[in-house]
């Protein structure tokens, strides 16, 4: 029995999300069919972590053992690739040990929240950002922004649905990027910590936008993080601007 990791990409925008369920379709579901066909073995493939319906990436992680594989590891990539539709790709592969879990074995995670600020809309990349007309001050979400990193307790920011043993977590960068674009700017934030609570991410994005425009200020947002309530005037920003862009592991977890 060998132990891969593979990096997974998708555009989120047609499955109900990473895990297989009932009602939708699932990209775990397409890329465990898709590794049937390639390797002739019918295994599960873990991922790092659920995404939500809409929600894409570039950096999953998805583990899967298989019984006869005797390729190289980065041969499963092709194998895997060829039977997967345009909006799903394996990226790349690493031979793991045994005791590769990956969602227990992450040291951090990093996602990218992507919001067009302008009065126009943008029809081409519509499906992975938010259109956001209302002017946003890049200083002043920086500057809020520099509040959240650290170790907190971040239950504030929370959605409920998926409760959490503890909702501290501890953010090591949270980077905004502004870029001139076609009649007017992409805002980028970019997150990375030990771990998500649940919707962690859009309702951080939120609350910035809120301070970005100036309907709240950043001392409304340090006494909503010190709270520990989550305010119903702030907003979760829609899922087509999340993409989950990296998952670190120590090295030693691969041969």
């Amino acid at each position: 029995m060998r132990h891969f990791a593979l990096t997974v990409a998708y555009d989120g925008t047609s499955y109900g999300g990473w895990q297989i369920q009932a009602n939708s379709v699932a990209v775990q579901q397409i890329l465990m069919e898709a590794i049937a066909k390639g390797t002739g073995e019918h295994v599960h493939a873990q991922g790092s972590g659920r995404t939500d319906a809409g929600v894409h990436a570039t950096g999953q992680v998805v583990s899967i053992s298989l019984q006869n594989w005797r390729a190289p590891a980065d041969s499963l990539v092709p194998s895997i690739n060829r039977n997967l539709p345009k909006s799903i790709v394996v990226r790349g592969c690493r031979e793991a040990h045994l005791r590769f879990d990956p969602i227990r074995a992450a040291t951090s995670k990093r996602y990218r929240y992507s919001i067009r600020n302008s009065r126009i809309p943008d029809p081409l990349h519509h499906p992975f950002h938010w259109f956001y007309p209302r002017p946003l001050d890049l200083a002043v979400m920086r500057e809020a922004a520099s509040l959240l990193i650290g170790t907190h307790d971040f239950k504030a920011f929370e959605s409920n649905g998926s409760p959490r043993k503890s909702t501290t977590r501890t953010v090591h960068d949270l980077v905004i990027t502004s870029t001139l674009v076609n009649d007017g700017s992409l805002f980028e934030i970019e997150i990375e910590a030990d771990g998500f609570l649940y919707n962690m991410v859009r309702n951080i994005t939120g609350a910035l936008c809120e301070v970005g425009v100036g309907r709240l200020s950043t001392r409304w947002l340090l006494s909503v993080l010190e709270g520990r309530v989550r305010d119903p005037s702030s907003q979760t920003a829609p899922a087509q601007g999340l993409c989950l862009v990296e998952v670190k592991y120590p090295s030693s977890l691969f041969l």
